[in-house]
């Protein structure tokens, strides 16, 4: 019998975490804000190339700005949060350490801004994808990798529950395996030759599936019954999934260079693996999806339920799609174009990004005692959702064209002809996703340090409720 803690009396240690997950959120906030004007200021070069033509507003700094910043920034700092207010209710436990929280944030940003200004200064290692911050700054983000996994791990082993609750298997593990795979990407004698090739696609796909995945999953363990006062619909099908998205994600990324001096085999190996990650990916899906069983009607009235939904959504559409992309004769059609722009944000912002808001709308409120008004959460969920959607499917067709004007031969600037009024919806949608982002911004003021719309009434406990 697994019960799930929620919100209690004021205590001094529910304050202290209170604190933190208000940290953590604002934190993240501001980074996502920043992030994403990067990203439309990005957007808006693609139709006037000549804007801002300066040497630290060139395309070649101010893109791994905006993925970096997105990444490390954003969804790390946010999720992280998350995961440790998880891991205190889910235990029925208090943190292991405030001091090692504040550490950790703190460890978090100094990376995210050393980053950001080393590579607006000319300072990056551009070969490498996602790992662009010069090694100094990846030793600090490492570091307070490190200082959370420990913080986790021991915050869950003082648990007062018999059992650990499926959130905190996808969320230690995430931290964990992370751990492993930034050790691995920093570490120099790989950094040469094709043993280079091969850790950049071990790293840039792992940072997505193995960090970022996990621990989006455990918010919704988490967050999906909360909200609906009832338990996971399977909790042995939520570990299948954990073990077979262990076991078949991490070799993946090698599909990323299909046609590459890369073994064959390794290759072949890669593409294999990707259709077996429809195991995992079908395997959770099916298991949030079936816990809204007969209760989909509620999405009309909980926004963060809505948030939820549409990002177990992108996580089984985004998953599904990158399956597709694996297979060579497909590869041959979208590798290096838009198409793969659209998908990386399907799944970074369709699946990821609206997890972190629907845990943020779903747990904040319990530890503040403050939710933001109804007028706010329409408009942000409206507006990202719509924004996205035009982002996607703008850079999906474009992309589609792009590619096969290069395979019948086109002249190169045809293809970026082509392409032209798709980044006009392109930057449509990115207006719209940023302006959502504003509104997000003013909701979480609200829940944190400003006025919230009301206080929230004590939820009472789960009463006997199972975990399977």
């Amino acid at each position: 019998m697994q019960q799930i803690a929620t919100a209690g009396a004021a205590k001094p240690e529910d304050r202290a975490l209170a604190g933190v997950l208000s940290a953590y959120v604002v934190s993240a906030t501001a980074w996502l804000l920043f992030a994403t004007f990067i990203g439309v200021v990005l957007a808006y070069k693609f139709g006037a190339p000549d804007f801002a033509p300066g040497p630290y507003l060139t395309f070649g700094r101010l893109r791994p700005i905006h993925t970096n910043a997105t990444f490390y920034g954003f969804a790390s700092i946010a999720l992280v949060g998350l995961a440790y207010y998880v891991a205190v209710r889910s235990c029925r436990t208090a943190l292991y350490s405030v001091r090692l929280a504040w550490t950790g944030l703190w460890l978090f940003n100094i990376a995210a801004v050393a980053g950001t200004v080393a590579l607006d200064l000319g300072f990056s290692a551009g070969d490498l994808e996602y790992r662009e911050w010069p090694w100094p700054v990846r030793l600090v983000f490492l570091a307070a990798l490190m200082v959370t996994a420990w913080n986790l791990l021991f915050t869950v082993a003082r648990r007062n529950t018999h059992d650990i609750y499926l959130s905190n298997w996808y969320t230690m593990g995430g931290v964990l395996w992370t751990c492993i795979i930034a050790i691995v990407a920093i570490l120099p004698w790989y950094q040469y030759g094709l043993g280079q090739v091969a850790v950049s696609g071990y790293y840039m796909h792992n940072a997505v599936g193995m960090w970022f995945t996990p621990l989006a999953l455990g918010i919704f363990y988490y967050a999906l019954p909360k909200l609906l006062s009832r338990p996971i619909y399977s909790y042995a099908l939520g570990v299948f999934a954990f073990w077979t998205n262990l076991v078949f994600y991490p070799i993946i990324g090698a599909h990323h260079f299909l046609f590459s001096p890369l073994p064959w085999w390794l290759q072949t190996t890669a593409i294999v693996f990707s259709v077996a990650m429809l195991v995992p990916v079908l395997g959770g899906s099916a298991n949030f999806l079936l816990t809204m069983r007969g209760r989909f009607g509620e999405l009309h009235h909980s926004y963060p339920l809505f948030f939820i939904f549409i990002g177990v959504v992108g996580y089984l559409v985004g998953s599904t799609q990158g399956t597709v992309e694996a297979f060579r004769s497909l590869q041959a059609v979208w590798h290096l174009t838009n198409f793969t722009v659209g998908h990386s944000h399907l799944t970074m912002y369709g699946f990821v990004t609206f997890a972190i808001w629907g845990g943020v709308y779903a747990l904040l409120p319990v530890a503040t005692g403050k939710q933001p008004g109804q007028l706010g959460l329409a408009l942000h969920f409206w507006m990202a959702v719509v924004g996205s959607f035009i982002y996607v499917i703008s850079l999906s067709i474009g992309g589609t064209i792009q590619g096969l004007d290069w395979v019948r031969g086109l002249p190169f600037i045809q293809s970026v002809v082509d392409m032209q009024p798709f980044y006009i919806w392109r930057g449509i949608g990115g207006v719209l996703m940023f302006l959502s982002h504003l509104v997000f911004a003013w909701n979480v003021w609200r829940m944190t340090y400003g006025r919230g719309a009301a206080a929230l009434p004590p939820v009472p406990a789960f009463a006997d409720e199972e975990a399977a």
